[in-house]
């Protein structure tokens, strides 16, 4: 089992910045693969970024290189996501999950523990 609590959403203005948290516990989380994924209102969740525990390693859709960057703090055992210069787009609830598999993966369904979200607002 893993516990996922997210930290850091809020409400804040087209270009600030924000950076959410993911803290991890249970189970050894080296061969896990971290991801963030976000929901708008009325919209599907959608895949944001991931970072492989081990080595680091991240991938970002499309649609936020650039302005979104992933890390993770092994020691806090801590999963970041920095965002930088905030759009009214960006509102959403910010999910944090986990993927036990062998492969990191960008689909919703191969993350086997979810955290309950943190909302974050961006006003224009």
């Amino acid at each position: 089992q893993v516990q996922l609590v997210e930290s850091g959403g809020g409400l804040v203005q087209a270009g600030d910045s924000l950076r959410l948290s993911c803290a991890a516990s249970g189970r050894t989380l080296s061969s896990l693969t971290m991801g963030w994924f976000r929901q708008a209102p009325g919209k599907e969740r959608m895949f944001v970024a991931f970072i492989r525990w081990s080595g680091g390693s991240t991938y970002y859709a499309d649609s936020v290189k650039g302005r979104f960057t992933i890390s993770r703090d092994s020691a806090k055992k801590t999963v970041y996501l920095q965002i930088h210069s905030l759009k009214p787009e960006d509102t959403a609830v910010y999910y944090c999950a986990a993927d036990s598999t062998s492969t990191p993966h960008i689909t919703g369904v191969w993350y086997d523990y979810w955290g309950q979200g943190t909302q974050v607002t961006v006003s224009s």
